[in-house]
């Protein structure tokens, strides 16, 4: 029931479909919560204690940064008019003329000969707010991923500094090139919802940023146990959870591609989760929780190319595949290949998300199905290997969009770092590095007593002397102490 004032027919025009414009907010909102909790709980517990806190604050600050900067400009970098084959032209996303009027991306069209056109504009039935709240949350995941690869010794600052260059410099090239009517959108290259654009721009600039700002301290290095291993499990809860906003949202339509989407990769996940962790069994003979999790991520890279455009066999090929192909490459050439045993990525992003996301890229160009892909606005003609026709020409466009990316970024990134560092240190201090939280932030993330000092009944929870205490409890207080 409309309110008496109210301009209903303003709020609600005739091109509006509402549940497509439902569906897409809570997709972003499913997006948004995989980086904040779900990354800021999983980084802050996979880490060593001390680096708790720094960790998941990385990530929180990225995600508000990428924000401002997204309405400000980055938007249209992305999605906007063309400026270069490449790359759009800035502008602020926040007039309420621009907003409120009905999606449509991409901006440019390609017109063939004969008067066709490959991928016409995409006019979603919501308001350009809903796209620009739907393509920030992909934007800030990106740079949250990033610092997977730099936790525990890169500076704050230099962190604060590096998030809006890199949006700028390096994002947006790869989202327009891909999505918003760039010249690997029109030449046909597939990224259905980020392997390229996210997963393999951020584990190659995180490898890469890795390289710059150096490693951890050689004592972390060797021993970086998980903090809280049962709340690094909640955190993944919610990635995985959150993922069905992440490839259900793409097609920009509550349709039957979007329902593909979400069943195809929780398909993917599952399958991959499993063959790693059988994997680990045969090989290390026990069953890794974080490897598990590690399977799961790769597994949701993976099929992120291709999510709506497979079937659900081809689903579970992919799932085999990203649950050994990364495994492989963490667990046996990572030891072998001296670079990447040079270069510290803390989380391994290299692999679960650089190695996930070019293999799931290529899979798609084989296992793309023809009346799934008309069913997708942007690759409408397209179709992958197994197809036959000219489906082979697909894994070659795959694999040319994937070394843009590739090649870009590297670029990209060393000129960001190497310009931060001329006027902001990359690598906290050595006193920083050996204490951690405490000396970063001035934070600690559990007060808890057993950490080396002093027990103190008034700090650490027991507010009795020693003399009121049951013997049970002091013999617990001094046998802690000794323990630790």
């Amino acid at each position: 029931m409309a309110y008496q004032g109210s301009n209903t027919s303003a709020a609600v025009p005739d091109w509006l479909n509402k549940g497509d414009n439902a569906w897409q907010m809570i997709a972003a909102t499913l997006v948004g919560l995989q980086s904040v909790p779900g990354l800021v709980i999983l980084y802050g517990s996979i880490v060593k204690k001390k680096w708790a806190v720094n960790s998941a604050f990385m990530a929180l600050y990225a995600f508000a940064a990428v924000l401002i900067c997204w309405v400000t400009w980055a938007y249209r970098m992305s999605f906007g008019d063309k400026l270069l084959p490449f790359w759009g032209k800035a502008g602020v996303s926040l007039g309420q003329n621009f907003l409120i009027r009905q999606a449509r991306l991409p901006a440019t069209t390609q017109y063939y000969h004969d008067g066709t056109v490959e991928t016409p504009v995409a006019a979603p039935f919501y308001p350009m707010a809903s796209m620009v709240y739907f393509q920030f949350v992909f934007a800030a995941i990106t740079l949250v991923l990033i610092a997977g690869s730099l936790l525990g010794r890169m500076n704050f600052r230099a962190w604060m500094v590096f998030v809006p260059l890199w949006l700028t410099f390096s994002y947006t090239v790869g989202a327009f090139s891909l999505w918003g009517g760039g010249f690997l959108f029109h030449w046909g290259v597939i990224d259905y919802s980020g392997g390229y654009v996210i997963h393999l721009s951020s584990g190659i600039s995180g490898f890469t940023a890795a390289y710059w700002v150096g490693p951890r301290l050689t004592k972390d290095r060797e021993r970086f146990p998980p903090n809280n291993v049962l709340l690094m499990l909640a955190g993944a809860g919610i990635l995985w959870m959150g993922w069905a906003g992440f490839n259900g949202g793409d097609p920009y339509s509550a349709n039957t591609d979007s329902s593909m989407a979400v069943l195809n990769t929780n398909i993917c996940a599952a399958t991959s989760l499993i063959v790693w962790t059988v994997l680990d069994v045969l090989v290390f003979k026990k069953p890794s929780v974080i490897g598990a999790v590690q399977g799961m991520i790769t597994g949701l890279v993976c099929i992120t190319p291709g999510a709506g455009l497979v079937q659900g066999w081809a689903a579970i090929v992919m799932g085999i595949l990203s649950g050994s192909v990364p495994w492989f490459t963490m667990m046996v050439i990572h030891k072998r290949w001296t670079l990447l045993q040079k270069v510290d990525d803390t989380l391994g992003v290299f692999h679960t998300h650089a190695v996930a996301g070019f293999l799931g890229g290529l899979l798609t160009g084989i296992f793309a199905e023809p009346v799934l892909c008309s069913m997708f606005l942007p690759v409408t003609n397209s179709q992958g290997a197994v197809y036959g026709g000219s489906g082979g020409k697909q894994v070659g466009k795959q694999i040319v969009g994937a070394l843009f990316i590739i090649g870009w970024n590297v670029v990209a990134t060393s000129i960001i770092c190497l310009v931060i560092k001329l006027v902001i240190p990359l690598r906290m201090s050595e006193d920083q590095l050996l204490i951690g939280d405490d000396a970063v932030h001035g934070e600690e993330a559990y007060a808890l007593w057993g950490d080396g000092e002093k027990y103190d009944s008034t700090r650490h929870g027991w507010y009795l002397s020693d003399e009121a205490m049951h013997p049970t409890q002091l013999q617990m207080a001094t046998g802690v102490t000794q323990a630790v």
